[in-house]
Parts: C-alpha cells; sequence; structure tokens
C-alpha cells in the first residue's frame, strides 16, 4: 500500500502513500461497513485508538475487528485519544508501539473537555519526548501559527491542524488563518478534525494542504460507504485544482469571450 511512483505523492517522514485520505476506525453502524467504507476509500493509514480500542475489546466486534483491520494491509496510525498530560501521552504512545509494532503515532494531548482543543502550551514538548524515542510523530494541533512552527522546531516533519473542534463537521472555520499556516510552514499539513462534506475537504486541498483526516464525517453518514467514496473524489479534485492553479477571485466580471475583430451589427435607421 505504500509505495507510488507517480510524481505527486505524499511523503511523510521519508515514506511514500499513495494516498492522500486517512481514515478513522471508531463509531461505525457494524464491521461490516466499516470494512466497506476502508475499501472505498482505500486511505493511507487507518487511525486506531488504544484507550478505545485493545486486541481483545471493541466496541463493534472484538478480536473480529482486528482480524478485519489486519485483513485490509493498511497501515495502523495510533492515536493518544484522551490524553491530559505528557505522561499519559508517554505511557500510551508506549504501549501503542508495542501493540501495533509501528514507529508512526498521532498526537493528540488534550487541553479542554468540552471543544476537545489542543493542548498549545505543552504539545511541542510531548512531540519532542516522543520524537527522542524514535517515534514519527504526527501532532493534532489547533491553527496557531505560533504553536505549529515550535512543533516543527522541534522535529515534527509533519502537522496536523484542525478545521473545526472534533465531530462538529462545521468545516473550516478559519480560512484566514489556515492559509496562512500553508504559507508560512513549508512541511506536509494535513487537516485533522471538523471536516463534514466532500466539498470542506476539496477547498483545504484547494488551498494547498496534503492531505485529510476524517472519522465523524465518514462513520456517522447515513450511507458511509458513499461518503468514503465522495471524500476519496473530493479530496484527488481538491489536489488537482491546487496543482493546476485555480484562477484567482475577482470582485468584477470579466468576459470570457473576446470580443476584438468581432463585426458590429446595428439596425439600419431612415
Amino acid at each position: 500500500m505504500f509505495p507510488d511512483t507517480s510524481p505527486d505523492t505524499l511523503t511523510l517522514y521519508g515514506t511514500p502513500f499513495a494516498s492522500r485520505l486517512l481514515l478513522g476506525t471508531a463509531r461505525y453502524p457494524s464491521p461490516k461497513v466499516l470494512e466497506q467504507a476502508v475499501r472505498a476509500a482505500a486511505p493511507a493509514m487507518l487511525t486506531v485508538s488504544l484507550r478505545r480500542q485493545s486486541a481483545g475489546h471493541n466496541e463493534i466486534g472484538g478480536q473480529a475487528f482486528w482480524d478485519l483491520l489486519g485483513e485490509l494491509d493498511i497501515p495502523f496510525l495510533p492515536n493518544t485519544a484522551g490524553c491530559h498530560t505528557e505522561e499519559e501521552v508517554f505511557t500510551t504512545a508506549m504501549m501503542a508501539r508495542e501493540v501495533f509494532d509501528t514507529e508512526w503515532i498521532k498526537l493528540e494531548l488534550i487541553g479542554d473537555d468540552y471543544t476537545l482543543q489542543p493542548d498549545t502550551l505543552n504539545m511541542a514538548r510531548a512531540a519532542d519526548r516522543l520524537l527522542r524515542e524514535g517515534f514519527r510523530v504526527l501532532p493534532y494541533c489547533t491553527e496557531d501559527l505560533v504553536l505549529c512552527r515550535r512543533l516543527v522546531d522541534v522535529g515534527c516533519e509533519a502537522i496536523m491542524p484542525w478545521a473545526a473542534p472534533i465531530g462538529t463537521g462545521k468545516g473550516a472555520i478559519n480560512p484566514y488563518a489556515l492559509k496562512l499556516l500553508r504559507e508560512r510552514i513549508d512541511v506536509p499539513m494535513l487537516i485533522d478534525a471538523g471536516i463534514g462534506l466532500p466539498s470542506h475537504a476539496c477547498q483545504v486541498m484547494e488551498w494547498g494542504f496534503d492531505g485529510v483526516l476524517l472519522n465523524t464525517a465518514v462513520a456517522q453518514a447515513t450511507d458511509p460507504v458513499a461518503l468514503a467514496n465522495a471524500f476519496a473524489g473530493a479530496i484527488q479534485a481538491g489536489r488537482l485544482a491546487y496543482l493546476g492553479g485555480a484562477m484567482a477571485e475577482r470582485e468584477s466580471a470579466e468576459a470570457s469571450t473576446p470580443v476584438l475583430g468581432t463585426p458590429f451589427w446595428h439596425s439600419a435607421t431612415s
């Protein structure tokens, strides 16, 4: 699932991926729907939570859940969901590395239980500690420019700013900050959290973001498989629009059909 010989490959920590979509595995109505959605989306990685899921127990199927994910042959991206302190993050990450046999970790350090907003004060320090332990850290963060620059400074080779709070489906609520972030920081950036519609995903890809991580928008859709397909297409369309250099927005109309050399016809007068 990793290698892709096309010139526009998403590369994270030196590893190429054939897709720019990452997909969560929670809250699907059944294991079969999850499997169908994953196959439709063909994501680069599947996110899994050690705190909510274990090799023996899961809300949608226990061991069968893990057997299913193993059969899909898509790399895991464990996360530190639910962690509120640096020590919780570190302990969870170390356990996830042993359980899932991977150096990849999605860093989640929650600072507010209501909005699930990341802890912007302590995240860089937690990321630095994980990087020193050999993890490939993908930090879930806000669109705060100073925080994101600090994460890059400590060694993060990619970052994952939110579009809106987790599970809200609002799309990008601060376009200015996200566009500024894309202009000022030169590492891969994947939008994580807050995406609700394929058009939301397409929009951030048009702005130059490198990928999108989805969960609720697919898992809680009326037809998750259809939405998985729709998001996969939208992300690809947005990327192509960015690479193609979509036209700039204008304040006034401008004729698309040239008039130079066109005969001017008028009615005769007596």
